[in-house]
């Protein structure tokens, strides 16, 4: 029996596949349990134009993914923290620091989770900050820390 895979089934098939699979397999375990569909030509029809639909929605996607790591790559951010003499900061600047501040100052809602920090940042100073957007995409924010005496001396 021809079948359209719905979900994942382990070394077996992955979602979207189609395979013949023996009749008791399909009628006994794939078909009850919605891991597959009957593969006739309406299903298979239905499941090109979901194809097609999800690879648009894809490229649309990636497209405003670019255009939102070209603007963070041009982006800078001043973050003000109180800082000890040697401009040690008396806290640490984490990556939900980074995540607000960009919010709030650029307009750019990013997920803390998507800042790669090695470790908080601990001193004054430009520093150099990746965003994970994608695996093949990611583009480096330059974050100033700036103490409020240094801050008010600048402005």
């Amino acid at each position: 029996m021809k079948v359209l895979f719905l979900k994942e089934v382990e070394n077996v098939a992955q979602p979207g596949d189609v395979k013949d699979v023996a009749n008791g397999f399909a009628r006994n375990y794939l078909l009850p349990k919605g891991l597959a569909v009957a593969a006739n030509s309406a299903m298979l029809k239905q499941h090109e134009a979901a194809i097609e639909q999800e690879k648009k929605r894809l490229a649309k996607e990636s497209e405003q993914l670019r255009a939102l790591a070209g603007r963070l790559g041009e982006t800078v951010v001043t973050i003000t923290a109180r800082a000890g003499s040697e401009g040690r900061l008396y806290g640490s600047i984490t990556a939900a620091d980074i995540a607000e501040a960009l919010k709030t100052q650029q307009g750019i809602e990013i997920d803390r989770r998507l800042v790669h920090l090695e470790e908080p940042i601990r001193r004054v100073g430009e520093h150099e900050v990746t965003i994970r957007l994608r695996r093949d995409l990611t583009p480096t924010l330059k974050v100033v820390i700036a103490s409020p005496e240094t801050a008010a001396a600048s402005a």
